[in-house]
């Protein structure tokens, strides 16, 4: 079955997380539209490869056109309109930036695979569950009890409502009767009764207790009704709701997405319902006190109270039941919520909990920024800013997937007030910009039954950036945020911010690659990055995290350790994810432990590890091998940017990495993937077969070309691994004694043909003449081609000068091989050019 069909038949919890993927950047129209074919493309390889992000994006706006012209068949003109609105703004916004929505498509379709696997989990778990997969609580099964039985309580409060009003009629129709007679005026005077006019008094004033009682037991009931309700909106507004704005916190920086707001809008709704009936009840005491009363009537005393203390309730509830669904975000970064860039537009929602067909395009949404805390800014020398673009829309229930009452807010941006020094006030400013919080806020005003409430809700701090260079401090801050407080409004939280515990940071830092990826960070990665954030610990447990930390460049580098995790998640997300995904990839690994795990394995082990001095973002491979002595080397390629791994898939450098020996042959030290896996089974299937040409049999066709393959060289003979550094450098090769394994780099066959022959070369090298060397050796020395080879080296050497130290290995060590074979250890004649 089709993905998209799979994700229509999950429960209504599970919709909401689906619901909240889509946005103007990939409407959900448009996913439906074309469900099987946006499924059968390969976003994530569009994602990396720009042409092909192209051609795919070329053929989405055909598969759209295909799609419109079924539409017109059907004389659908609303799908027609709808559809010609989603392929101008796809023109518009990605015909420049094709891979920009292969990406916002590749998420979609991972979220939804996850979502699916979630939801599978927990039917096989025999769970009702939230769409994380978790239980109901006992507490909120409690809670949905109490409010059963508020409800119930409500309903047996309509029932002796309507007894009261029944007693109290019969009560006054015969009272009205006696009076109307005459009777009862007399029985006040004080003139003798009859028989029957006392009989009828006293049925009266029997009535009349009854009334009273029954009065009494309403105004009762109802005082302990409005304390249950009081204790039901405490657990929903102060517990419940306020756990599920902390998850939407989490949430926003990269933890579980367990946000679904449907339950709580249904127990909200059932309360808020509750109370109106409720409250219509004790109106309808009031009309009864006024059609009847007396000395000592309880309506008269307890009603007031009653009624203020309703209204308290269903306003304050009202006040909660008003939140922020989606917390402001740009819809091209929506990994990165709560950072606006000035002039870049950013999306937000707000919904209401109550869910009232009545309030329906009945409620006017008005959207502000820093309305509370701009006497604070001035004060603090903090930017201020106006709101653009559409910033009032009417609440409704139409555009939401599930029918809530909300306002989704698209067309918003941020412009910096200018005051004539950069935007600053007069004062001082105490924090960066990536470090000043601001608040989003809306407000709306509610008519419902009489009753005026006024609703105001706000964002979480935002961090509003000016250029897109500030965003991994920007996204730094959210994070300290977030992380340590749930106080919505604190915008002065970086004035003197807490610190964090190591294990609050470690979690956070996982839910970086976790949100993102399929993988989060196991222990050993974070112990490496602990090591790198605060040094190696001293003590147990680890020190506390300053902020400052994130910020500031990590010891003898020109970097924060933010800067360098964050581009490094960005290198995972558009470049090795797959691989990271298998879990192929180490990644933090110090060099201690890197040297400790492969020395052990036997040569061509490798790992894969992050570079830990490449500000932008590099991976490399650290391999081990044997020297001639059979001492076990350990060997790290520079590491691969962004600007290599946009021409080559990481794959495919693996599958195809070579060193040049000393006899010029390629060969490659990659075979198996730590521990023990091949080469071959781990990367292969992530290389692209090579195409075939069609075979040509027509003699006056032109000649195909010769293929072609992009390989990865190092020019590192395993032979030199005997010489010290100071030679091999003086002559134009790396160290490799030395310990640093990063000092080995990539070569193409023509560079390294270029070196081989010297800049001579270049010019006319001149014919060839042989060069020969005849020594004498021993029968035991015959049988050595090491000694040989260092024998001829040095007598070669003496000839051609120690200049060319690095040519007489090369040019010796296949002549020792031809000797071996051959027998004859006295003579070998070398070809040297002339003017050597």
């Amino acid at each position: 079955m089709a993905q998209w069909n799979q994700l229509q038949q999950l429960d209504p919890r599970y919709l909401e997380q689906l619901y909240h993927l889509y946005s103007d950047s990939f409407p959900m129209e448009l996913r439906q539209f074309l469900a099987p074919w946006i499924e059968s493309q390969d976003w994530a390889y569009a994602a990396n490869k720009e042409s092909h992000a192209t051609l795919v994006f070329h053929n989405l706006l055909g598969e759209i056109d295909q799609q419109y012209s079924r539409f017109l068949q059907e004389n659908n003109v609303l799908y027609q309109h709808n559809l010609r609105r989603i392929k101008q703004h796809l023109q518009s916004k990605y015909l420049e930036k094709p891979m920009e929505i292969a990406r916002i498509v590749a998420r979609c379709l991972w979220e939804e695979q996850r979502l699916l696997q979630t939801a599978t989990a927990a039917s096989q778990d025999g769970q009702t569950a939230h769409p994380t997969g978790t239980v109901v609580t006992e507490k909120q099964q409690m809670l949905e009890h109490n409010l059963q039985d508020v409800r119930k309580r409500v309903q047996d409060m309509e029932q002796k409502m309507k007894m009261l009003e029944n007693l109290q009629d019969d009560f006054d129709f015969n009272y009205k009767t006696l009076k109307s007679q005459g009777e009862l005026s007399q029985d006040l005077n004080g003139n003798s009764q009859a028989a029957a006019t006392r009989q009828k008094m006293a049925q009266l004033e029997q009535m009349l207790t009854a009334l009273d009682q029954l009065r009494r037991q309403i105004v009762t009931e109802m005082a302990g009704l409005l304390s249950a309700m009081d204790f039901v909106q405490k657990n929903l507004t102060e517990e419940e709701l306020a756990e599920w704005k902390r998850r939407q916190q989490i949430a926003s920086i990269g933890g579980t997405p367990n946000i679904c707001l449907d339950r709580l809008e249904t127990w909200i709704t059932s309360l808020a319902e509750s109370q109106l009936q409720i409250r219509q009840q004790i109106k309808k005491l009031e009309e009864l006190q006024q059609k009847v009363s007396y000395k000592g009537d309880p309506i008269i005393q307890h009603r007031p109270a009653l009624e203020e203390k309703i209204v308290d309730l269903f306003r304050n509830l009202m006040k909660s039941a008003f939140v922020v669904e989606r917390q402001p975000c740009m819809p091209m970064h929506p990994d990165r919520p709560l950072v606006i860039k000035t002039g870049v537009q950013f999306t937000t929602k707000v919904r209401l909990l109550v869910k009232f067909p009545e309030l329906n395009y009945q409620l006017k949404i008005k959207v502000c920024i820093d309305k509370e805390s701009g006497d604070v800014a001035a004060l603090r020398g903090s930017r201020k800013f106006n709101i653009l673009g559409t910033n009032t829309k009417v609440m409704n229930m139409e555009e939401s997937n599930n029918g809530s009452l909300s306002a989704e807010f698209k067309h918003l941006t941020l412009r910096e007030q200018r005051c004539g020094n950069g935007g600053r006030t007069t004062s001082d400013a105490s924090l960066i910009v990536t470090e000043e919080l601001h608040l989003i806020t809306f407000e709306t005003e509610v008519y419902h039954q009489g009753l005026k409430i006024d609703l105001e809700t706000h964002s979480l701090p935002v961090v509003v950036i000016s250029n897109i260079c500030q965003m991994p401090n920007a996204w730094a801050s959210i994070l300290w945020y977030n992380m340590l407080t749930n106080h919505p409004k604190n915008v002065n939280f970086f004035t003197k911010p807490p610190v964090g515990t190591w294990d609050q940071v470690a979690e956070v830092l996982s839910w970086q690659f976790s949100s993102t990826t399929k993988r989060g960070l196991n222990i050993e990665q974070l112990t490496t990055l602990a090591e790198k954030l605060l040094g190696k610990p001293n003590q147990q447990p680890r020190p506390r995290c300053q902020s400052q930390c994130l910020h500031e460049n990590m010891a003898g580098k020109g970097f924060s350790f933010w800067v360098w995790l964050d581009n490094i998640i960005d290198l995972v997300k558009k470049y090795i994810l797959v691989l990271w995904n298998e879990g192929y990839i180490m990644g933090f690994i110090s060099k201690e432990r890197e040297r400790a795990i492969l020395s052990t394995k036997p040569p061509g082990t490798f790992l894969l590890r992050f570079s830990e001095s490449s500000k932008e973002g590099g991976i490399t491979f650290t391999w081990v091998e044997k020297d001639i002595n059979g001492k076990t080397q350990i060997q790290s390629v520079e590491p691969y940017t962004k600007q290599q791994l946009n021409s080559m898939s990481f794959a495919e450098i693996i599958m195809g990495y070579k060193i040049m020996d000393a006899t010029n042959i390629l060969v490659s030290p990659l075979v198996f993937l730590y521990p023990d896996l091949p080469k071959e089974e781990a990367f292969g299937k992530y290389c692209r077969a090579e195409a075939t040409e069609p075979d040509s049999t027509d003699p006056g066709s032109a000649v195909p070309y010769l293929k072609t393959k992009f390989i990865c060289v190092t020019p590192c003979p395993s032979v030199f691994m005997d010489l010290p550094d100071s030679e091999l450098l003086a002559n134009g090769f790396p160290g490799t004694n030395s310990g640093n394994t990063s000092d080995l780099f990539p070569m193409s066959p023509r560079t390294l043909d270029s070196l081989m022959h010297n800049d001579a070369a270049e010019a006319n090298p001149g014919p060839l003449e042989s060069l020969t060397l005849e020594m004498d050796f021993s029968s035991d020395a015959a049988a050595s081609p090491i000694w040989w080879l260092t024998e001829a080296t040095a007598s070669l050497n003496s000839k051609l000068g120690a200049t060319f130290l690095w040519l007489s290995h090369v040019l010796c060590f296949p002549a020792a091989e031809r000797l071996l074979s051959s027998g004859s250890m006295q003579k070998v004649e070398l070809t040297l050019p002339h003017n050597l």
